[in-house]
């Protein structure tokens, strides 16, 4: 089963009590609903979103003992307004984005996000609609999918691999593209005395880049952020996970210009951009597992919390 990361962290921040609505933008395995779901007994009403039918399935299955105080739907957290237009969701208490993916999908080769089992290359989180990550590696030309791999998987090699990717087409299977990305890591290297062998996979970052771009990971984030701001009631919070630097650094970004009251260029002697504060920011540093919840679920040990609350009018 998916562990939660930082269940506990995100259950002290949401502050989760009977009268309250949550939202659970990426619901997965339920975790971190079925936290909040207790918490907020026994009339706290929760809307979980999520892309994959399949988590949604684990997810209904999970929550059944906690009845019609559940509502789960099919959608991307880049919908959340839309959504809450549609299915009459009210203001919330509470919301909470945990992002990238799960344990679940990792581990289900047929899923293809994963070159630790062999499996076709699929990578998507809905799998019924969008193009897959063989379309991108079979079909995009090679400098865009050089620039791909380097933007999204920040891989220094990304030029060689790319190369040796589009040399070796097509590539239909994990295992393939895993075994092309390593020998053009090995092929680049050159032995430095005294320098540790990376710990990583030579294909990570490769695998991350074709995930986040299949998905698109980053444009969903930047498109939902604001929107779950304005879902929020006065004094509602906003959590969001992350596990990678671009991820936190939108979220970072987003989280310290809407908490300003201007953001007009410092250079600029007289404000005119009018804009004003929505949010304060409640966790002035990114909060992160202890070595306890590591050691237990080495995957959660890149995640990173980051909390604000909706200033109240």
């Amino acid at each position: 089963m998916h562990q939660s990361v930082l269940l506990e962290e995100v259950i002290g921040a949401l502050r989760p009590h009977s009268e309250g609505v949550y939202v659970d933008g990426t619901i997965g395995a339920g975790g971190h609903a079925a936290a909040l779901l207790s918490a907020s007994a026994p009339h706290g009403q929760l809307f979980g979103f999520d892309q994959d039918k399949n988590a949604l399935e684990i997810a209904k299955r999970r929550l059944a003992e906690f009845g019609n105080r559940v509502h789960l739907l099919h959608s991307n957290f880049d919908q959340i307004q839309q959504l809450a237009t549609q299915h009459h969701i009210p203001p919330a208490d509470g919301i909470l984005l945990d992002l990238g993916v799960s344990s679940m999908q990792f581990d289900r080769p047929e899923r293809g996000f994963s070159f630790q089992a062999d499996g076709p290359l699929d990578m998507r989180m809905d799998d019924t609609a969008g193009q897959t990550a063989a379309d991108l590696v079979n079909h995009l030309p090679e400098r865009d999918l050089a620039d791909l791999i380097y933007r999204y998987g920040e891989e220094r090699q990304s030029r060689r691999i790319a190369k040796a990717i589009v040399k070796a087409r097509p590539i239909r299977r994990t295992a393939e593209l895993a075994q092309v990305v390593s020998g053009a890591i090995s092929a680049g290297k050159r032995p430095r005395k005294g320098r540790r062998q990376a710990k990583i996979h030579p294909a990570t970052r490769t695998f991350q880049a074709l995930r986040i771009a299949v998905n698109d990971e980053l444009g969903a984030l930047e498109r939902a952020l604001p929107q779950a701001i304005n879902l929020l009631k006065p004094e509602g919070r906003l959590a969001v996970i992350s596990f990678h630097s671009l991820e936190d650094r939108i979220v970072k970004q987003f989280f310290r210009q809407e908490s300003q009251d201007c953001i007009c260029p410092p250079e600029q002697p007289v404000c005119t951009c009018r804009h004003k504060a929505t949010i304060r920011i409640i966790t002035k540093r990114p909060i992160m597992p202890s070595s306890a919840e590591v050691s237990v679920n080495p995957r959660a040990r890149s995640a990173k919390l980051r909390v604000v609350e909706l200033i109240g009018k």
